[in-house]
């Protein structure tokens, strides 16, 4: 159980609290509702060149690292499809020193030409090592715009191509900046050793004179029902071939979430899992092979991912993979099944919440979605799910319509 006090300030921001005297340390978390979904199509990567940007200077603070670091401090970001995150940890005494850097770079970054030129080769330099230069890099490049055709999520954070980023002029970037990253956009949580009322004086002294935006979240447009197998097939200088089919499902709010989670779980949680045991372990089909949510906050998807072995065909492959779905849909999870992966999800929610930086970052995700309560209600969710649950869903989700296949070929030599 962690127990959190909640207000708001005038701006919309929304604030939470965590008190744990158990820690000299305290953690704050800022996250702004804002994600690649909400980019241009024609202007995608600006999502994640902000969780760059954010630490190259603010309006009155030229740089964010150093005074962090000499106040005894440690922080990091991340950005998805949906969210964009940015937390610090700092001793209790020091913490002022992180309300300050968070209130300033909301106000307002430091934009300059320089700046923007540095953080673009950054991203460009990264978009190649991890997406166009790396084995298998871009499956994922090729993958998303497979399964969506309409939905924002068919691009990657780091964007659809090099090129959007190249282009990015700073005004675009200035109006990205001043239409999301905004107190009436965001939720700060703080845990540690630190006070409510405390939390609320540095709150209005720091963040209170930021102005609000008026933030208008898109209306973002909805997926259409998938009614035909999609199939892609590509060659690349990797050292085996890899398959990757998805189906689509439900979004991360919706009351079948758990069960979907726990069924990917069932199938590759561990080695004791359907696919390992019965694909790698037993058939030597596949080297390798996972199945996972994407994870995302609206409509995800349902990956199964595999390595296969040599001389194995992706017909053998796929066969394969889907005679497990069906063997899913046709037969309930076994009760030693149910009870491991709900116990494995026990300890993954309990292990969360260890650190007061996980404790800040769940509370923060939570309240994004509209419950923030919800941090105390996952194991209680998790156990809830039936195995009756898990093959309606299986019957639901697993249909050769509502696949898209990616065969990822190594080239003939």
């Amino acid at each position: 159980m962690i127990p959190f006090d909640q207000f708001n300030l005038e701006n919309g921001l929304r604030v939470f609290v965590n008190t744990d005297r158990s820690t000299p340390m305290v953690s704050l978390n800022i996250m702004y509702n804002v994600g690649a979904k909400d980019e241009d199509e024609n202007r995608t990567g600006f999502a994640h060149l902000f969780e760059h940007l954010m630490f190259g200077g603010s309006k009155n603070i030229p740089s964010y690292d150093q005074p962090l670091e000499r106040a005894g401090g440690e922080n990091n970001a991340w950005t998805n499809n949906d969210l964009t995150d940015y937390y610090l940890t700092l001793p209790a005494q020091n913490i002022e020193t992180g309300f300050w850097l968070e209130s300033d770079r909301m106000l307002e970054l430091a934009f300059s030409p320089e700046s923007l030129e540095v953080q673009r080769q950054v991203v460009i330099e990264e978009f190649k090592q991890r997406y166009l230069n790396q084995p298998y890099g871009d499956l994922w490049l090729l993958m998303r715009p497979l399964a969506y055709k309409i939905h924002p999520y068919k691009w990657n954070t780091i964007g659809k191509e090099i090129s959007h980023i190249e282009n990015a002029r700073l005004e675009d970037v200035k109006n990205f900046f001043f239409s999301y990253y905004a107190p009436d956009n965001a939720v700060m949580s703080v845990s540690g050793n630190i006070s409510t009322g405390e939390v609320k004086a540095l709150t209005e002294k720091w963040f209170a004179e930021i102005p609000s935006r008026n933030v208008k979240k898109k209306t973002l447009p909805k997926e259409p029902k998938q009614t035909e197998k999609r199939t892609l097939t590509v060659e690349r200088n990797v050292p085996a071939d890899v398959i990757c089919k998805v189906w689509h499902t439900c979004a991360r709010m919706d009351e079948n979430f758990y069960a979907n989670d726990l069924m990917t779980d069932v199938l590759s949680k561990g080695k004791s899992a359907r696919l390992y045991q019965r694909l790698v372990k037993e058939r030597k089909l596949f080297s390798s092979i996972d199945c996972y949510l994407t994870g995302d906050v609206e409509e995800n998807l349902i990956a199964v991912k595999g390595r296969l072995m040599k001389d194995i065909t992706m017909e053998q492959a796929e066969t394969a993979i889907d005679e497990e779905m069906e063997k899913l849909k046709q037969e309930s999870v076994t009760a030693d099944e149910m009870k491991k992966v709900k116990q494995m999800a026990e300890a993954a929610v309990v292990f969360s919440e260890i650190s007061v930086a996980d404790k800040a970052l769940n509370i923060s995700y939570y309240a994004t979605l509209g419950n923030a309560t919800l941090i105390n209600k996952q194991v209680e969710l998790y156990h809830a799910v039936s195995p009756e649950q898990i093959k309606l869903e299986a019957q639901k989700v697993f249909r050769e319509e509502n696949s898209s296949v990616l065969y990822y070929r190594r080239e003939k030599k």
